[in-house]
This record gives structure tokens, sequence and C-alpha cells, in this order.
């Protein structure tokens, strides 16, 4: 996953990619171009996530038992991998957003002015 900026991509955090996966898999089931698109649009196309990225994350996910996976059809009728988080990928969530907001809550306080 990458940060646009200008016309350069930076990396983001570690593990934020997986909770961005699992927050936008609890509004409903997602196929993986989905999810990336859902991410970049809510981010105001700031975030970036490539399948490079995406789907060792969601295979990463199910293998821990957070999303399940089922094949079905796309929109445009192509077969295609429907995510869905579980509900144990509901607990986690909880988990990652807490951490998250740890580490965003201590970063802003490095970055005040002294």
């Amino acid at each position: 996953m990458s940060i646009r900026r200008g016309h350069k991509q930076n990396e983001f955090l570690p593990g934020t990619l997986d909770l961005l996966i699992l927050h936008t898999l609890s509004r409903g089931p997602l196929h993986g171009y989905g999810i990336a698109q859902l991410i970049r649009a809510r981010s105001e196309d700031v975030l970036l996530v490539g399948e490079g990225s995406l789907y060792p994350a969601l295979q990463r996910l199910q293998v821990k038992g957070y999303v399940t996976a089922e094949w079905g059809q796309s929109e445009t009728g192509r077969r295609v991998r429907h995510y869905r988080l579980s509900r144990e990928g509901r607990r986690q969530l909880e988990v990652e957003r807490a951490s998250y907001s740890r580490v965003a809550e201590a970063i802003a306080r490095v970055l005040q002015p002294a």
C-alpha cells in the first residue's frame, strides 16, 4: 500500500492495511478490486492499494480466520472471490482500531511544537 503525494508514492505504516481491509469489509462483503477502490475513494485518492499488497493481506487475514471468501460474480459478470468479515474479524477490527489510535496519538504528541 502506498500514499500518493503528487507524483511520488510512499509506504504506509505496517499493519495499517489489515485495519483498512477489516474496516472496509465491516460495511459488507466485497471482492478484492472493490476493497481497493473503496479505500482509494474514501481516502480521496491518497491511499493506493495495489494487487501485490492487497491479495497477500487478504490471504493472511483469511488464514487467521478474520475473513472468509467465496466465489461469486462481479457486477460485470466476471467470476471473483467475495470476502466477508468473520465474527473473529469483527473482534480483531476493534483491537486494530485501538492499537492504531494509540500509535496515531503518540505520533501526534511527538510532532507537536516544543
